[in-house]
């Protein structure tokens, strides 16, 4: 049995908000369970100069979360000067999942960052994100759209992200904290709509793993993608 109740291949309930901020031009609050992300999206008319006069636009991310977003309270990174390991890990993370979602050709010569702010994490913050984002990258490409900006549709398809792990001998679908905290594998699928592959990362924590698990895990992260996807649309719709 799961510490939450939930069926082996059950989501958390997923609920995606869009236009939660006046002032970002796409702009969404995820919530998967008691997790709960802002998404922001930022359009501006420049790029980094590693791509200047390429005709390539581009998709950046930055993470963050709130100081009591956990159990106890986290010292904000900005008051220590610099980003820890797993923030940078995890925003360039969910950057390139969106840029593999992008034609940045047809996207032109333009930079949108995402900003991923965790106000409450219960597991899956990366996994939210990803989620999210692209529903705020979304929103912003719309607006381009609608301006007459950009003439072909740079967004290819969805991406979304789900974790998938082996909890008490078992996999099951979306971890939550309880789960991620006691998981013997845990692993984040981050996958198009279309399911195709864009990163998995997986690890063993204190236990191994076999391909037939690895499968089981594939296919619930499929399942759990399809859902996520499925919220999405409806979101943007």
């Amino acid at each position: 049995m799961r510490p939450s109740g939930r069926d082996l291949s059950e989501m958390r309930p997923i609920s995606i908000e869009t236009g939660f901020t006046k002032h970002a031009e796409g702009s969404c609050l995820i919530k998967v369970g008691d997790t709960h992300v802002l998404c922001t999206a930022t359009l501006e008319d420049r790029v980094p100069p590693f791509i200047k006069g390429s005709g390539l636009g581009w998709v950046t991310a930055e993470y963050g979360m709130l100081p009591r977003a956990t159990n106890t309270r986290m010292r904000r990174e900005a008051a220590s000067g610099k980003q820890g390991g797993r923030t940078v890990e995890i925003q360039r993370l969910i950057g390139r999942s969106l840029r593999a979602g992008v034609d940045r050709v047809a996207l032109g010569e333009r930079q949108i960052t995402v900003d991923c702010d965790v106000l409450q994490a219960d597991g899956g913050t990366r996994c939210a994100s990803i989620t999210g984002g692209w529903v705020a990258l979304r929103l912003a490409v719309n607006k381009l759209m609608k301006a007459g900006e950009v003439i072909t549709d740079p967004l290819l398809e969805p991406v979304a992200a789900v974790s998938c792990g082996i909890y008490a001998g078992q996999p099951v679908l979306d971890l939550d904290y309880p789960e991620d905290s006691e998981a013997g594998v845990d692993g984040n699928f981050i996958m198009t709509g279309s399911r195709q592959l864009i990163e998995v990362q997986m690890s063993a924590e204190g236990s191994t793993y076999s391909r037939a698990q690895m499968d089981q895990l594939m296919d619930l992260a499929e399942k759990g993608v399809s859902e996520l996807v499925e919220a999405q649309k409806a979101a943007t719709a």
